[in-house]
């Protein structure tokens, strides 16, 4: 499955627009995690632990993008934008949500 942030595809002939595929992946938050996150809020620099997860959760968030254009009978995702964002749910954690969107098509063979 050819994945692409661009609307059109060099060299590629699309036969057919098959409609927007999105794919959602959430995790939630983790105790020891958010505590190391809280230090390096206070002293500084990058908090890894959670850049892996959201690398992670990018890859997933794609991955499943692409059974769901696959499963329209896609055989390329042209426009993917990721993004991601947080959920509250009470006061003592959040939710990770990252999003995938595309536009499913058919490439000419």
């Amino acid at each position: 499955m050819l994945t692409t942030t661009t609307d059109v595809i060099q060299g590629a002939v699309i036969d057919g627009y098959l409609g927007i595929v999105t794919a959602e992946v959430v995790y939630g938050s983790n105790a020891l995690r958010d505590f190391f996150a809280g230090i390096r809020d206070i002293i500084g620099g990058r908090t890894a632990s959670y850049e892996r997860v959201f690398e992670r959760g990018q890859r997933d968030a794609i991955s499943e993008l692409e059974k769901r254009a696959d499963h329209l009978g896609a055989n390329a995702v042209i426009g993917v934008r990721v993004s991601t964002d947080t959920i509250n749910i009470d006061e003592t954690g959040v939710l990770l949500l990252i999003t995938a969107t595309g536009t499913a098509v058919k490439l000419a063979s």
